[in-house]
């Protein structure tokens, strides 16, 4: 049985996470749903016995990917924090992979500390479904999409917006503004990929956003009424949300991180073939 509370933590842990969110109800830990946190919650109290949180610097909704989530959690024991992530991958179950792990000064937080996340969401445009791209991209076929309107919608977005048109009703955020730092739609052959990079983001923002992007770039939304709809928050006008599978948590950034590029910056392959 694990004990209720733990000693004083000596160190704290870094983790870079990879996961398929197929299977989960997100990210964050909830009643009698999977979630990624509590698998890896307890994976952690297994190996030290005794119960700890794991604080992620995103919550990831139901069904979206990340390949490059991070996490930290306090810990006692002999472990060093560099072979965490070895460890917990053989307590884990195969739809959740630990990329690396680090120790960190104990003012670290995954959450606080990070100065952006960016989302990448994935659309296959070809007429015909594709098995082996379903579980990582919206399969929309309905219509041609323009990957320069969709790039001019987005350049409004740029700088800080009060983006409340794009956030989902549920969520404790006491406000709605999101400073973006990036944003851009690009083709790599039959897929359209779009990528936004923030601050912080709203519940459900990205994919309410992309649900939109495609009606501008199937030109079913002229480009001054998706300007028009956030600008003014008309939330009543911003009904479809894209499917969670097309969504992947590309990265956290954050100004003192202890991993190499490698591990955390460009993980994701990119879903690209052409006849």
């Amino acid at each position: 049985m694990l004990e209720s509370h733990h000693p004083t933590p000596t160190y704290r842990v870094a983790l870079v996470i990879q996961y398929l969110g197929t299977h989960f109800h997100g990210w964050q830990r909830q009643l009698q749903q999977r979630t990624v946190q509590e698998e890896i919650e307890k994976a952690i109290s297994v190996i030290l016995g005794y119960h700890v949180t794991l604080h992620g610097a995103g919550r990831t909704d139901a069904g979206v990917h990340a390949a490059a989530q991070v996490a930290h959690f306090d810990a006692t024991g002999r472990i060093p924090a560099e072979k965490w992530a070895t460890v917990l991958n053989s307590y884990l179950p195969k739809d959740i992979l630990i990329r690396a792990s680090a120790g960190v000064s104990n003012s670290w937080h995954a959450r606080f500390s990070a100065a952006y996340r960016r989302y990448r969401y994935t659309l296959y445009t070809e007429d015909r479904p594709n098995l082996f791209v379903k579980p990582f991209s919206w399969h929309y076929y309905y219509a041609p999409l323009d990957e320069a309107l969709i790039q001019a919608a987005l350049k409004p977005l740029m700088g800080k917006h009060h983006l409340a048109a794009f956030h989902r009703a549920g969520s404790k955020r006491k406000h709605s503004w999101v400073e973006v730092q990036a944003a851009e739609c690009y083709r790599s052959g039959s897929f359209l990929h779009i990528e936004i990079q923030a601050d912080g983001f709203l519940y459900g923002m990205v994919r309410l956003l992309v649900g939109m992007l495609v009606e501008v770039g199937s030109q079913e939304r002229s480009l001054s009424n998706f300007t028009e709809i956030w600008t003014y928050q008309h939330r009543e006008k911003v009904k479809y949300a894209a499917p969670a599978q097309g969504l992947c948590l590309l990265r956290v950034g954050y100004p003192d991180f202890p991993f190499p590029q490698e591990v955390w910056y460009d993980t994701l392959p990119k879903l690209v073939f052409s006849h």
